[in-house]
């Protein structure tokens, strides 16, 4: 199958799955327009790498280059990871990031998607541009503190979870009892070559790793490391020294609150704001626990804990220990940016939304915007289940309806008689138009029964539709059935499989060859939803 075979790309505005703010940024809307910087296309790119080069100093790249060689000095390395490591200590390189939760068992298919994206644009980027280098970066949450958002992944409909009393930072969690957990999956895995390849990554990743960030960095290193990937855990001393000035800032200032409460009564006009700041936006990291940092009444109070600082001991607590501070939501972006000589953050529609909100910040505290790109989106359409689709004449796109507007669609087109009242329904308004006209000259007060009259039969007209509808839906029972169960399919609880499925589903099935189609196929900049038949 050629490339031109397998592939067809639709506008992420006619999937339905995504919100108006992204269908906007996507757009280039003038609402939209004042809170981002350079656009995801060639010439945002050009502007942001001279910005970049004039903001991130030598000493930054000296601090990221030791830093992850520590974090990687006990890993297998492939060589093109190791050379990226290299190149960073250069003032002409720079990074593409995304970040991703530690979702066990790599948790759903996008977490695939984010990293081929960067990867991609990378190499991409690197033919535009063959004077700079690029290096593709996944960041590990791993100061994430919601464990019940990463605790368990679906596989072929099955839930699978990991029950633990651990509190804190999700990246420090011992994998203590996750032992179980493969078990039962392996189980459900079968005994075939691919299913034992899985089994051995998991293994290999969950047993003999004594934390969940070096599990999760095994993980991804194994599927992803001969493409270049670096994989980045800030959540050590070394890094969160360089973001000491902006803590403080946050501390006595209060910066982010500030910026990011002005920018959203500005986005909440047209958009959804996503997050909402607090006073200070940040964590306080110890004794197995990720607390906020309150100020009240001139004393900094650790959340849910006997732990108070005065101004003094607060500033002295972050000179010694920087790496007891701790970015939420909100200053993540801002950490990320001062630590890496990034251009570029990839994320899902909801990551965007949220990085929209702190434009304005980022220009307070002098550090460069980045630009913000969708991440590739992919719907998988096996061969058998493409052949299904063109006896049933549903094209690629039509496969994103609502169930019901799908099912009504292909009922009508194989209905004998239309089912479909538009046509009544319009002339009846023309009709019910001319006796409004015929009232307004001869008797004002008969108005208001013409269009009670009007509202009556057109309901009429609806309830009729329905009914005729219901009645060959019945008739054809059998097509109904093929579309509901195929879309069900594709779409596992009417939502993308992205969202919802594990890659060791289509593993098991394409073996290597799924991440390297995905490598082979995704385009970055293309701006458009990707629909992958295999």
């Amino acid at each position: 199958m050629t490339e031109t075979d397998c592939i067809e790309h639709i506008p992420f505005k006619n999937t339905g799955y995504f919100t108006k703010t992204m269908e906007d940024y996507l757009a280039k809307d003038a609402k939209i327009l004042p809170f981002y910087n350079n656009f995801p296309n060639l010439e945002g790119f050009k502007l942001q790498i001279e910005e970049k080069k004039l903001s991130f100093k030598a000493e930054s790249r000296t601090i990221l280059v030791e830093s992850l060689k520590k974090q990687y000095k006990s890993s297998s390395i492939s060589e093109l990871t190791k050379a990226n490591i290299e190149l960073l200590a250069n003032d002409n390189t720079f990074t593409i990031t995304t970040g991703h939760q530690l979702n066990l068992f790599t948790g759903p298919l996008y977490f695939l998607y984010k990293i081929l994206s960067v990867i991609n644009l990378c190499e991409e980027l690197s033919v535009k541009f063959p004077k700079e280098n690029f290096v593709p970066i996944y960041w590990m949450a791993t100061e994430d503190h919601d464990f019940e958002e990463i605790n368990f992944f679906n596989f072929k409909d099955v839930k699978f979870r990991w029950n633990t009393n651990q509190n804190g930072a999700v990246g420090r969690f011992s994998t203590e009892g996750l032992e179980e957990v493969l078990a039962v999956f392996s189980a459900k895995l079968g005994d075939s070559k691919r299913a034992n390849e899985l089994k051995e990554l998991f293994s290999e990743g969950y047993i003999k790793h004594n934390n969940l960030a070096e599990a999760t960095q095994y993980i991804a290193n194994e599927l992803f490391g001969k493409y270049g990937i670096v994989i980045i855990d800030a959540d050590t001393a070394d890094l969160k020294r360089s973001f000491i000035p902006f803590v403080k800032d946050e501390l006595l200032n209060h910066t982010s609150y500030n910026e990011v409460s002005k920018t959203n009564l500005e986005f909440e006009k047209n958009y959804k704001v996503q997050v909402n700041p607090r006073e200070i936006n940040l964590f306080y990291l110890a004794n197995n626990q990720r607390e906020r940092i309150i100020f009240e009444n001139g004393v900094y109070q650790i959340n849910n804990t006997e732990i108070t600082f005065s101004e003094a001991e607060i500033l002295s607590e972050l000179e010694k220990y920087p790496e007891r501070f701790s970015p939420n939501v909100l200053m993540r972006p801002l950490y990320q940016e001062v630590i890496l000589p990034n251009l570029s953050y990839v994320g899902g529609g909801g990551e965007i939304a949220y990085w929209l909100q702190l434009k304005s910040y980022f220009k307070k505290v002098e550090v460069p915007f980045p630009i913000l790109l969708l991440r590739n989106s992919v719907q998988v359409v096996s061969e058998k289940r493409s052949k299904k689709l063109e006896k049933l004449n549903i094209s690629l796109e039509e496969i994103f309806l609502k169930q019901n507007d799908l099912l009504t669609k292909k009922v009508n087109e194989n209905s004998e008689v239309s089912v479909d009242f538009e046509q009544q329904k319009e002339f009846l308004k023309q009709q019910f138009s001319e006796l409004k006209v015929i009232a307004e000259k001869t008797d004002v007060s008969f108005l208001g029964a013409v269009n009670a009259q009007e509202k009556k039969q057109i309901k009429g007209l609806e309830n009729l539709e329905k009914r005729l509808l219901r009645a060959e839906k019945r008739k054809q029972h059998d097509l109904v059935q093929r579309i509901t169960d195929l879309q069900n399919q594709l779409f596992p609880n009417q939502s993308l499989e992205e969202r919802q499925r594990n890659f060791s589903e289509y593993y098991l099935e394409y073996g290597d060859d799924f991440i390297q189609q995905l490598k082979d196929n995704l385009k970055p900049l293309q701006l458009e939803f990707t629909v992958l038949k295999m």
